[in-house]
């Protein structure tokens, strides 16, 4: 089997030959203790009710990825005691908001921030403070009366994107520009915040820190849509160390908290307002994005576990079960593979798995869905047999593995079962 070479690929053999320096000079073993390896471990009883099973809700091997539709992350042990004790005990949650919220700032080394329920909705807080801190408004004025305020948004044409709807929960107006002459024409009197959608840096004209440094020549402030932005860890105060006024990420990607909670990081008089148009506030926007005392006391607890971790450990683990994958394959005619590594959203290995459909008698497509017939059922990432999604890295003959989000012991399922419907397309 070869491994294609493209220009900026990150290979396999080149990762490899990091990724053990890096063990070696970190001392750390495949398996962390404290890392992904733990995972394996459980927090809840062993007697306890499996209500997936009693739901008749099948178990599934992710070899996707963090996605909303699959889950998510799996929470480490820690994170998973952390929210079966927060949940004995009934406190204020204002007083557990304001103190996670402080805490959490400090360990990721800005001024403010908030547990919201998820990225998307720290992007609708975000819009009803920047809201609030222009036009000096109450919660219940949104969204209710902000056609009659300053109410626009300026986003890249190349950065619409479905979460649009997020900030336009708060009435807001979004308005498009393509070239740095059109941002600088587009602020307004009526301009309250510009949007950033981290991943689609690349797509768009204008890059992250020129668009940060206008909208401050216009005293306009910035919010960074980086939901999916971690690893590498350093990026949780990359980008409010550059200045951006609001940054959000999920809690339940790489992060690996509770699914429905994210953050909202920034500067302290914004993420102060975006509490105020949070829950339990009755009469807010954020009213019905209500974060539990569980999942706040989770998000607290996966930062902590978060920052125990090493990038460089972390990602040899996931090369590591790609290589497992690699070498069950090997003897697949036409197979070549190779690790494409995202520069942004899901910075971790993909695998890679580029064949000739007809001379092994099925479709990426079909394989897929084959897998989804087996018990367990293993889901690949959505970009297998699909063009576009990984740039030219995938295409209608190329199957896309996640390894980030397996579990000990699935990466060798995945790839024995892979072999299975590759080399028997018919059965």
């Amino acid at each position: 089997m070869s491994s294609m070479v493209n220009p900026g690929l990150f290979t396999r053999r080149r990762f490899l030959a990091w990724s053990q320096t890096a063990l070696t000079a970190l001392g750390a073993a495949p398996l962390l203790s404290s890392g992904v390896g733990a995972l394996a471990e459980t927090s809840a009883s062993d007697t306890a009710d499996d209500y997936y099973e009693k739901l008749g809700v099948e178990k599934i091997i992710n070899a996707a990825g963090t996605y909303t539709y699959l889950t998510a992350s799996v929470m480490p042990p820690q994170v998973q005691r952390a929210v079966a004790k927060a949940a004995l005990h009934p406190v204020v949650l204002k007083d557990l908001q304001t103190a996670s919220g402080e805490y959490i700032a400090k360990r990721l080394r800005c001024e403010g921030a908030v547990v919201t329920c998820g990225a998307s909705a720290a992007l609708t807080l975000a819009t009803a403070a920047c809201i609030a801190a222009a036009n000096n408004t109450k919660p219940d004025q949104i969204p209710e009366d902000v056609g009659a305020m300053k109410n626009e948004v300026i986003v890249q044409k190349s950065h619409r994107y479905e979460y649009d709807h997020a900030m336009l929960l708060c009435g807001v107006r979004i308005v498009e520009v393509v070239t740095v002459e059109d941002y600088k024409r587009a602020f307004t009197p009526k301009t309250i915040m510009t949007n950033f959608f981290n991943s689609a840096d690349e797509s768009g004209a204008i890059d992250r820190q020129t668009w940060l440094e206008i909208a401050h020549q216009h005293n306009v402030p910035c919010h960074m849509d980086a939901a999916a932005d971690m690893p590498p860890i350093s990026n949780l105060w990359k980008y409010t160390g550059m200045g951006y006024d609001l940054v959000c990420f999920s809690g339940g990607k790489g992060i690996r908290g509770p699914q429905n909670a994210g953050l909202l990081l920034g500067k302290k008089h914004l993420t102060d307002l975006a509490a105020a148009n949070n829950n339990p506030n009755s009469d807010a926007v954020g009213r019905g994005m209500k974060v539990a005392k569980e999942q706040i006391v989770g998000m607290v607890a996966a930062v902590d576990w978060l920052l125990e971790q090493s990038d460089e450990a972390n990602q040899a683990e996931y090369m590591r079960r790609t290589d497992i994958i690699i070498r069950m394959l090997k003897d697949i005619p036409t197979m070549r593979a190779e690790v494409f590594m995202p520069e942004i959203a899901n910075h971790v290995p993909h695998l890679i798995l580029a064949y000739d459909p007809q001379v092994v008698g099925i479709t990426p497509k079909q394989v897929q869905e084959r897998l989804r017939t087996l018990r367990p059922q293993i889901e690949l990432n959505p970009a297998t047999g699909s063009t576009g999604r990984l740039g030219p890295h995938s295409n209608e003959n190329t199957i896309v593995v996640g390894t980030w989000m397996m579990q000990p012991g699935e990466a060798e399922i995945v790839g024995r079962q892979l072999h299975a419907v590759l080399s028997n397309p018919k059965a």
